[in-house]
């Protein structure tokens, strides 16, 4: 996938695409042929500070970590952004999402891993 700007994470997707944060401060997801789906900032009109890790759900939600502006926030496929995380994060950097509604945040500031339940439906 060529004419990305400084990609930094990378995370599969449910249905065979990826999402990418870029150090421009965007993320950017695309289909199981490679092919630019969506911007989140344009999607979304939201602005990064600076997007690091990234991770897709059971549901399709795109979660991405700030390290600049210290949160984690959930882009569902339909409706507006929610801010997951948003006190308690020096440097979030990786994340990953459990099928059972947990994320897991690699604070670098912190050196640790912070785990937070955000899912209350099943899976």
């Amino acid at each position: 996938v060529p004419n990305l700007q400084g990609p930094r994470y990378v995370s599969p997707a449910p249905n065979g695409g990826f999402v990418v944060s870029e150090e421009c401060g965007d993320v950017k997801v695309f289909t199981s042929s490679r092919k630019l789906l969506c911007s989140l900032s344009s999607k979304y009109g939201h602005r990064f500070g600076n997007p690091a890790g990234v991770c897709v759900d059971v549901d399709g939600s795109v979660l991405v970590a700030d390290e600049q502006r210290h949160t984690v926030h959930l882009f569902p496929e339909r409706g507006a952004p929610i801010c997951l995380v948003s006190a308690g994060l020096r440097r979030p950097a990786g994340i990953a999402c459990s099928s059972f509604g947990h994320l897991f945040v690699a604070d670098a500031g912190e050196n640790c891993i912070k785990v937070f339940k955000y899912r209350v439906r099943p899976p």
